[in-house]
């Protein structure tokens, strides 16, 4: 089933139609065929945790591929899309939709799609490749371990036994809102920055707290409802990019993951460009390539017309009539001196994010120190389990997107482990990586795993695949998802050549690593 899109008019939309179409030829060549619904699939089963667009994405290229899939989703069949099945009607997506090309057929309609069209995608994609069978809802997985022979049980054995998990359970969990003093006694509403789909605005006065991307939520929302005044109050500082696809790209290429004796460059150029007259927003101390900043430009028209303000302070108490804070000057940081101001509102938006969903049901073998998450191998494997990735649900900060290409890589790399035994790294060899990666980014402000860019993520995969000689053969699928059946054959010839010289696989079947 083709990808349902509408297309544009090119003498009206030349380069939407010009987008489209490349969008069309990338799903003709590279998008992995769906198998007939009547197919019985024999290559190792796979167990996917969550149903959101990682889990959605991943277990589209599994069974694409030829692998069984089953889809473990905590919520109902409207969960289908993780977070974006949650936030509001009026969010979209901030980052150029072609950032945020999580499968292959995929086609967008524009470039800054809007939730719904984003849940239609996955939602597509779900079905086209007849997940839709292959999904048990409410199904909270409390437990993953491993029998006798190295299979992987999810919950219980009624659940059957898979030769490989992936954990795709996301960083955006249950809405996360701190109970600060005096919140009973403000007469105005008070809302989760998620939770704001059918309330009033027009002509309100918003005061949102919090200055990361669910403030852009409830900034979008207010504005398009028509709100009189908006306050951003911010605990912390963040830079702030525009919504471009340019910068976007350019910060993203920073192959060092890290701040570097260059980066006063990009910053100097935001500050100079994109802020100009607000450059006492940006931060003073903090670097571009320590946090994901946030993306958008709609912010700065704001604050330029008067109609938002954005406000560097921390919280002391709800008032009767708003919310009393210690406004601090730039370069303070949090609870240092300030002054006390009382901001007046009639809606107050807890743009406080999501509480991060938790790994707990992997073995406690994951949770090795100092080889705990994220410091795992490519940031998600565990180097006790190569049979095992937690894709998308193990970094805290990035410049990038979690919705690309590297779904796809991440889990063609996992898949190559499970058949290809002489792709599968040991133990000692991904620790290895663990600790070269910390060696690299020795300088990093940060950790090494707290803070990477796209290139830096694209140079894992290369390292991956060139620093061992048996995963040539798989480069092509690795990375394009093209040529399965060349390096199949060949793994079917090493492993009778094995056989005949009574080497077998060891006992841990796919999940032990001999390889580097």
């Amino acid at each position: 089933m083709a990808p349902e899109s509408r297309l544009h008019n090119p003498l009206l939309h030349p380069i939407l139609f010009t987008f489209q179409l490349l969008q069309w030829l990338v799903s003709k060549i590279l998008a992995p065929t769906p198998p007939d619904p009547q197919a019985v699939l024999a290559r190792p089963r796979i167990a996917v945790i969550g149903a959101g667009i990682t889990g959605v994405t991943s277990a589209a290229h599994c069974i694409g591929h030829g692998f069984d899939v089953v889809i473990f989703e905590a919520g109902g069949e409207d969960q289908v899309g993780g977070i974006w099945s949650k936030v509001n009607s009026t969010s979209g997506l901030q980052i150029h939709s072609m950032m945020y090309r999580f499968h292959p057929s995929v086609v967008w309609e524009e470039g800054y799609p809007d939730k719904q069209q984003i849940v239609s995608q996955v939602r597509q994609l779900w079905k086209r490749y007849g997940l839709d069978g292959r999904t048990k809802f409410n199904a909270k997985v409390t437990k993953v371990f491993q029998d006798d022979r190295g299979r992987w049980i999810v919950n219980d054995a009624t659940n059957g036994r898979f030769d490989g998990v992936i954990s795709a359970i996301g960083t955006c969990g249950d809405p996360k809102v701190p109970d600060m003093p005096g919140m009973d006694k403000f007469k105005g509403e008070i809302h989760h920055s998620s939770d704001l789909t059918g309330k009033k605005a027009k002509g309100k006065t918003i005061i949102v707290i919090g200055g990361g991307a669910s403030a852009v939520e409830a900034l979008e929302f207010a504005t398009q409802e028509g709100a009189e005044k908006i306050y951003i109050l911010a605990r912390s500082e963040k830079w702030i990019i525009p919504r471009n696809p340019v910068w976007n790209a350019l910060l993203a290429l920073n192959i060092f993951g890290q701040e570097t004796k260059l980066s006063w460059i990009p910053e100097t150029l935001l500050r100079k460009l994109f802020y100009r007259d607000l450059q006492d927003l940006a931060p003073a101390d903090k670097g571009i390539f320590t946090d994901t900043p946030m993306v958008n430009s709609e912010v700065m028209a704001q604050i330029r017309s008067g109609k938002a303000e954005w406000l560097r302070c921390d919280i002391e108490r709800f008032d009767e009539q708003g919310v009393l804070v210690n406004r601090r000057d730039k370069g303070v940081e949090s609870g240092g001196p300030g002054h006390q101001e009382l901001i007046e509102g009639d809606m107050v938006v807890m743009a406080t994010g999501y509480k991060r969903p938790e790994l707990s049901f992997l073995p406690d073998s994951c949770f090795e120190e100092p080889y705990a998450p994220p410091n795992w191998y490519l940031q998600t494997f565990p180097p006790s389990h190569p049979s095992l990735s937690c894709i998308n649900c193990t970094y805290q900060s990035a410049i990038g997107t979690v919705g690309n290409w590297h779904i796809g890589i991440y889990t063609r790399i996992f898949l190559m482990f499970l058949i290809d035994p002489l792709t599968r790294p040991s133990p000692f060899w991904m620790r290895r990586w663990i600790d070269m990666t910390r060696f690299l980014k020795s300088s990093s402000p940060v950790g090494p795993f707290e803070f990477f860019t796209y290139l830096e993520l694209v140079w894992w995969f290369v390292f991956c695949i060139a620093f061992n000689p048996f995963r040539w053969k798989w480069a092509l699928f690795v990375f394009f998802g093209l040529g399965f059946v060349l390096p199949n054959r060949v793994v079917g010839a090493e492993e009778m050549i094995r056989n005949e010289l009574r080497v077998g696989h060891p006992d841990g079947g796919r999940d032990l690593g001999q390889s580097v």
